[in-house]
């Protein structure tokens, strides 16, 4: 199998179409990934049958953001205890 080399700008608008909602990405992460796994982009080039796994992979070992920019404590809750009072 060939493998196509494509600009950055279509890996992300064919890996967007290939996910769901929570794996789809911006040009922001894709520069981030790049930085991160630079080895694996030495020439550059974007292909979708080398890239898109590893990238998946990377996406989703980010810690988790709430929509208002804090991380996700993975879903624990924190319960206190409030006084009571006598009324």
């Amino acid at each position: 199998m060939a493998m196509i080399m494509i600009s950055k700008e279509q890996f992300l608008i064919e890996h967007n179409k290939l996910s769901p909602l929570s794996l789809q990405a911006t040009l922001i992460l894709l520069t981030q990934f790049k930085e991160a796994k630079r080895p694996l982009l030495e020439d550059n080039s974007w292909s979708i049958d080398k890239l898109r796994m590893p990238f998946i992979s990377w996406l989703l070992s980010l810690p988790k953001v709430k929509k208002n920019g804090r991380k996700n404590r993975r879903g624990k809750q924190t319960f206190k205890n409030y006084p009571e009072t006598k009324l």
